[in-house]
């Protein structure tokens, strides 16, 4: 390396290295200051949860609202589906979900899936009334009205907003460490006359550990919300027998609805009654169950319910 780029680089490092020092010490002084006025524990706690709780609503109705406006979806007439409406408005009055309203569409697969916030509404595929017995969309109607019973998507969308307000925070306290170490070793590495040295230096290590930190919250918070996705399925699945008395007409319905549809369901996948749980991370990246455990969870409910013998009425 010849003298006058070594010179260059090294005033280059010496004039980064001043830069990051003068911006540590005003980090500092900054963070100092934030320490030294900090509220109490429980008030910033509560802030932080409000702030999150207020966001996560927020994108719940806005959420909804855009949803129901892009899908061209349209009331069922009573007139077109009497005995469905019948078994519709029984099971309404069973279950605390309110009054949604049915909707059809055409859906880009056959499927079915319940939307909260304002004017809820359970849509259903339009083809899937030549596809299921009147028992089996019975019981798909009441699988969705669990998921309003319980609010489903609401919660899900507040845990996000709240578990994402937590990586955020660890995000910006890890923020000074990520920028200044990298800065420091980038600096360092100039003054060296080796910019590329930078990247093995034990800042950079520090670096890379915190980035780590933050990407594996993500990832553990996207996990979180696949997982209770997961189990609000698996929570639907029992409230439908529960109110219906058919676990068998539920399988078939469920077995019905995957065999029609095609993979690639797009941004609605969460929210069908099955969704595309095929790939090596299935069990860890999907919003559903596997189809085959649901169907034989249903089936040795049937076996249960008989080997109990009938209810009374």
């Amino acid at each position: 390396m010849d003298a006058g780029r070594r010179v260059a680089l090294a005033v280059l490092g010496v004039a980064s290295l001043v830069t990051y020092a003068a911006a540590a010490v005003v980090g500092y002084r900054v963070l100092r200051a934030v320490w030294a006025s900090r509220p109490s524990p429980v008030v910033l706690a509560g802030a932080l949860v409000g702030t999150a709780v207020v966001l996560g609503l927020l994108s719940y109705w806005s959420g909804t609202t855009r949803l129901k406006r892009s899908l061209d979806a349209v009331v069922l007439p009573r007139a077109r589906a009497p005995e469905t409406y019948r078994r519709f408005d029984a099971l309404t009055e069973r279950m605390n979900a309110g009054t949604p309203t049915l909707l059809v569409a055409r859906l880009p697969v056959p499927n079915a899936f319940a939307v909260g916030g304002f004017g809820a509404a359970v849509v259903v595929d339009r083809r899937l009334f030549a596809y299921l017995s009147t028992d089996e969309m019975e019981t798909l109607l009441a699988h969705e009205l669990a998921h309003l019973e319980r609010r489903d998507a609401l919660v899900q969308t507040l845990a996000y907003s709240l578990t994402q307000g937590l990586v955020a925070v660890v995000g910006v306290v890890l923020f000074p460490v990520v920028v200044l170490t990298g800065g420091l070793a980038r600096a360092w590495a100039l003054v060296r006359g080796d910019p590329a040295s930078w990247s093995r230096s034990w800042l950079a290590r520090t670096q890379r550990t915190a980035l780590r930190v933050v990407a594996l919250l993500g990832l553990a918070v996207t996990l979180g919300v696949l997982a209770y996705s997961r189990r609000r399925e698996w929570a639907a699945d029992d409230r439908a027998v529960e109110v219906t008395g058919k676990p068998l007409a539920l399988a078939r319905a469920l077995r019905t609805i995957e065999r029609v549809s095609a993979p690639g369901l797009g941004p609605l996948t969460p929210l069908y009654v099955h969704g595309d749980e095929d790939g090596p991370l299935s069990d860890l990246l999907s919003t559903h169950p596997p189809m085959d455990d649901r169907v034989e969870r249903l089936v040795e409910r049937a076996r249960s319910r008989q080997s109990l013998g009938p209810r009374r009425p």
